[in-house]
């Protein structure tokens, strides 16, 4: 007879990191957002084996090997998608995926945008430097336009995707930003995130002191916002209209029924089988 191993009494940030050493840059800002992912789920006390994380390509999508959970690592763009087809496969897991502003919001922008709008249960972390890291610095969706490089000399001139917007616009049940160099009210912000039903997005303001030395004047300029979170979502609208980047804390909290696939398959393989046949 097997003998039955007992869960920890509590569930400590250690439990939920892996073994292997992270790998970033001196002074990334990745770094404390995965110590505020592992302590966010300490807070909530999720056990390790009912966690999975996602993620696509980039810096901040080594994530999942960096955690003791389970974890899929997707190729670029892709990662929402394979956590919605995960979480509606399995509800019962804790799905959280992660990723940087370039995987998410260039190549994956499409299904950012639908992943709002289908509203199912899991947590989209984007670490956002406004800058392709792993690539060696080029202008991302997020990058201001006249950012000078030597990639864009001058800049790119086209204007900055506003994630935030476009997730409220979307559809998205809960909104919020963070700053990485705030590792625990980022992590009761990703906390709240987790707990809150149907499709949520955190916004987490990273910086990438290797290509963008001088985002480290960020940790000067982000402030907690001046206005409280709200259900309205033609309030949080106005809000973020007026928004310069910078403000942190949780915008829009909704109460939109999340999205559940129907308990029973309406329709036996046979059955679709039948439908083809010639």
């Amino acid at each position: 007879m097997s003998e039955t191993i007992a869960p920890p009494a509590a569930y400590t940030a250690a439990d939920y990191k892996s073994d292997y050493k992270p790998i970033w840059c001196p002074g990334c800002g990745d770094y404390t957002v995965l110590g505020s992912v592992t302590k966010a789920m300490a807070m909530l006390q999720l056990p390790p084996h009912e966690v999975v994380v996602v993620s696509g390509i980039g810096c901040s999508s080594r994530i999942p090997a960096y955690t003791a959970c389970y974890g899929f690592h997707g190729v670029h763009g892709r990662a929402l998608a394979a956590g919605t087809g995960l979480k509606v496969a399995r509800p019962e897991l804790t799905v959280v995926v992660t990723g940087g502003d370039g995987d998410g919001y260039s190549i994956g922008g499409n299904h950012f945008l639908h992943a709002c709008r289908r509203n199912v249960d899991m947590t989209y972390i984007v670490m956002d430097n406004h800058v392709y890291g792993m690539t060696k610095g080029q202008a991302s969706p997020t990058t201001e336009p006249d950012w000078d490089n030597k990639l864009s000399p001058g800049g790119t001139g086209v204007r900055s995707f506003h994630p935030l917007v476009i997730a409220l616009a979307s559809g998205a049940n809960f909104i919020a930003r963070a700053f990485s160099g705030d590792p625990n009210g980022t992590a009761a912000t990703i906390a709240r995130a987790i707990r809150h039903p149907g499709f949520s997005f955190v916004e987490i303001l990273s910086p990438c002191v290797t290509f963008r030395p001088e985002q480290r004047q960020w940790k000067e300029l982000v402030r907690p916002a001046p206005v409280a979170e709200t259900d309205d979502p033609a309030l949080a609208a106005r809000r973020i209209m007026l928004d310069d980047g910078f403000n942190i804390g949780v915008l829009y909290a909704g109460a939109r029924r999340p999205y559940a696939r129907a308990s029973e398959a309406s329709a036996t393989l046979a059955d679709i089988e039948a439908e083809f046949a010639l």
